[in-house]
């Protein structure tokens, strides 16, 4: 029997990180964000990639990727009343790749960071699970993540299908505490709003998918 998490494609794990884990990731992520604030290249770090090896040893995480499932990615999203953004409607459909092939099923290349992205086989990207760790809480006003429920189970959508997929299913606001992770499938149609209220929303986005990828795709990097 599909679980909720197969059904909605997204899942609230409570209490992942304690309070001083937080803290100590925190203090990692300052130091990193001085320079590179919403890298998409933390993993590349050796306190990221020990924090994605403790997010693949914890249970609750674990149960909804395969045993041989490798962190990929892991991007900064640091909101705050000094940087304050809007996303739209949309799905993560790029993931990071060592070098370009030629292949019809492999489209979209593109570099960001220096590093190459490419939209792979929607079998694929059906594969993946992202893991938002979150260093603060995050309630109304804190510019939430907003999914539609079920979204990522339809195939390709078009713009006017998405919209179609936000009116008829609605949206879930992601509120979650400090140190609770939010699952989701990238293909979940997702967006959030500006922030209204004066706080801080910091989340580490991981990226979890397998170690082999079809077409002779390797990973940028893999942990």
């Amino acid at each position: 029997m599909p679980s909720a998490f197969d059904e909605n494609g997204y899942a609230i794990i409570d209490a992942v990180l304690d309070e001083e884990q937080c803290e100590a990731v925190a203090d990692r992520v300052s130091a990193a964000a001085i320079v590179r604030a919403g890298s998409r290249n933390l993993l590349h770090d050796a306190w990221c990639a020990e924090l994605a090896l403790y997010l693949k040893s914890c249970a609750a995480i674990a149960e909804h990727f395969p045993a041989t499932a490798v962190a990929a990615q892991c991007t900064l999203f640091d909101k705050s009343p000094a940087r304050n953004w809007l996303v739209a409607l949309h799905r993560d459909l790029s993931i990071p790749v060592r070098e370009h092939i030629a292949h019809p099923d492999c489209t979209g290349w593109s570099e960001k960071e220096g590093v190459l992205f490419v939209q792979p086989p929607l079998s694929l990207l059906a594969s993946l699970v992202a893991v938002r760790v979150h260093l603060d809480e995050c309630g109304p006003g804190a510019g939430p993540l907003r999914v539609v429920p079920g979204s990522h189970r339809h195939g390709r959508l078009s713009k006017s299908e998405a919209r179609h997929q936000q009116q008829t299913k609605g949206e879930f606001e992601c509120f979650v505490k400090r140190g609770d992770v939010f699952l989701m499938r990238p293909l979940l149609l997702h967006a959030s709003s500006k922030a209204t209220a004066p706080s801080r929303r910091r989340v580490l986005h991981f990226l979890f998918g397998p170690a082999e990828l079809p077409h002779a795709l390797r990973w940028h990097n893999a942990i």
